[in-house]
């Protein structure tokens, strides 16, 4: 087979109009012909995501892959914290074999903090024993995402072994710092973490690259840290990569990785050369992916673009294989076997209702911020029905609730600043990290039949109002669909602008961003299934703050 093109060498900055010759899916020969050539594609390596969980699209790695290859993307590096905290060991396993069904990069990670924290109750438990265990396995490329940062810095015995068998084993360790900065960031790093995804200022991002760490631009379906960050591509793109995070499945249809690059270039006059350096190569050599990059004897992994200001994939391949073409999948749809953790049951009206013990008392409530994964604390005077705490929708201050799902125990409960809901209530079986239900809404009777219609489901997210609700059911450890992604991103879609629409929440992304409402190691003000806590302290906190006389 012989493809013709603009080909782009990246590392040597250069673009050719030439043929590659591939024979039984390698790259036999690249012959360069004359200049470029207007008016032809242009043909590159494959888009890598340097940073996601495969489970936050709602997708199996097999349905995730024939999505992602549509816009270009071959690969993806993945933590699979999300599946491990609900099934631990077995859950990765189950990642792996069913990436396998499908020509596609999974480079997998071991999971480094499952649970990410002691106080939220998870599914279950990986130590260090079951880490160089993983680390051994063929298919797993590094250890991911070390959250527990205060365990790195103050020299927990069972971080740092999980550190020091990354270490033997020779595999990178993937950093998850949000703020951290100074003398604590120099520790973390000097533990030999090499990345950071959690950047969400400039200044912040300088400061670790300065200390040698590896940035990731993040830009997902929640968190938004693009345009903070892109201008330091100019000077350090050696040392950056992009990644999406959390991708739900409505913006896996629009686009992926390309799109990054596209903005990079059109918006913010990052060489085109350093921002492809970013999507296609730094992630490839970081972590030892084995795809190739245009070269002789290289697997035949490439993608063509019509121009390269919009990076509109019309053409992917995949070990030599045509993968995607002119915005079509190409690649079958697997049937994915369903696992899952789920025990709890229904809850009742009675289950929500909070009561103060002073009138007087102010309550703290979480404010939600559109496109990040970090909340702040504001104190505001409860709206009361005698000593009873009730939504507040004028001044959007709603109930929230997070429920155990793995065993049985009574809700959790709090307060919430900014989903903007005017009626009605959503849940969610997707709540990072340990997923158990999450819900928010304006009356504990719609509160109460989204949380009971996801345990029906025995998983997945959903939206009521009076005696109405749609779900998504979510069968695989409440986390991911088995149906064909495009059905999912529809369904998801509906169920999304019903929550904005009809329910009035003002979020992008209200699901989306519930499902962080419950992660402890993002501060500011968080919720677990064991109370209120307070993310910069690491210390559980009360809602009610009793005035003094």
């Amino acid at each position: 087979m012989t493809i013709q093109g603009n080909i782009i060498d990246i590392l040597n900055k250069t673009i050719f109009f030439g043929q590659l010759q591939i024979v039984d899916g390698v790259i036999a020969d690249v012959k360069s012909i004359s200049d470029q050539k207007e008016d032809e594609p242009f043909i590159l390596p494959g888009f890598i995501d340097a940073h996601i969980h495969i489970e936050s699209s709602m997708l199996t790695p097999s349905n995730f892959a024939r999505m992602a290859v549509v816009h270009g993307t071959i690969g993806t590096v993945s933590d699979p914290h999300e599946i491990a905290n609900v099934l631990g060991v077995s859950g990765v396993h189950y990642m792996i074999e069913d990436g396998k069904q499908v020509p596609f990069y999974f480079t997998f990670g071991a999971p480094s903090c499952v649970p990410a924290t002691i106080f939220e109750n998870a599914g279950a438990t990986i130590d260090s024993q079951e880490i160089e265990a993983l680390l051994q396995h063929e298919d797993i490329y590094y250890l991911a995402e070390m959250m527990n940062f205060p365990g790195v810095i103050h020299h927990d015995d069972e971080v740092h072994n999980k550190i020091a068998l990354a270490h033997k084993y020779n595999k990178p360790i993937d950093g998850h710092a949000p703020g951290l900065r100074g003398n604590d960031a120099v520790q973390y790093f000097k533990a030999g973490i090499t990345t950071d995804h959690e950047c969400f200022t400039y200044d912040e991002a300088k400061e670790k690259l300065e200390l040698g760490v590896k940035i990731l631009i993040r830009e997902g379906s929640a968190a938004k840290n693009f345009d903070a960050l892109i201008p330091l591509a100019k000077d350090h793109s050696d040392h950056m990569m992009f990644c999406s995070d959390d991708k739900h499945p409505d913006n896996l249809v629009e686009g992926h990785i390309n799109q990054l690059v596209s903005r990079a270039v059109k918006e913010h006059d990052i060489d085109v050369f350093d921002a492809l350096k970013m999507a296609c190569i730094n992630p490839r050599a970081h972590y030892g992916i084995k795809s190739g990059v245009l070269n002789k004897g290289d697997v035949a992994d490439f993608i063509m673009v019509k121009n390269l200001q919009d990076f509109d994939v019309t053409h992917t391949y995949i070990k030599g294989q045509l993968v995607a073409a002119h915005g079509k999948t190409l690649v079958p749809f697997s049937p994915s076997q369903v696992v899952n953790n789920f025990t709890t049951k229904s809850l009742y009206v009675d289950d929500l209702k909070m009561h103060v013990t002073n009138k007087q008392s102010k309550i703290r409530v979480i404010e939600v911020l559109d496109g990040q994964l970090i909340t702040l604390e504001k104190i505001f005077s409860p709206t009361l029905n005698g000593n009873e705490v009730i939504s507040d929708t004028v001044q959007d201050i709603l109930k929230m609730v997070v429920y155990n799902r793995y065993q049985q125990s009574p809700p959790a409960i709090a307060f919430i600043h900014g989903f903007g809901m005017r009626k009605g209530a959503i849940a969610s079986s997707v709540a990072h990290d340990s997923h158990n239900i999450i819900a928010v809404g304006t009356k504990d009777e719609d509160i109460v039949s989204a949380i009971n219609e996801v345990i029906k489901h025995k998983g997945g997210v959903c939206a009521a109002y009076r005696n109405e609700c749609i779900a998504l059911p979510l069968e695989v450890a409440g986390l991911m669909s088995i149906a064909d992604g495009y059905e999912v991103a529809k369904k998801y879609t509906a169920i999304d602008l019903y929550a904005k629409e009809v329910l009035g929440s003002k979020l992008t992304s209200p699901f989306m961003s519930l499902s962080f409402m419950a992660l402890l190691v993002i501060p500011s003000l968080k919720l677990s299934d064991m109370g209120l806590f307070d993310g910069r302290n690491f210390e559980f906190v009360p809602l009610e703050i009793i005035q003094n006389k």
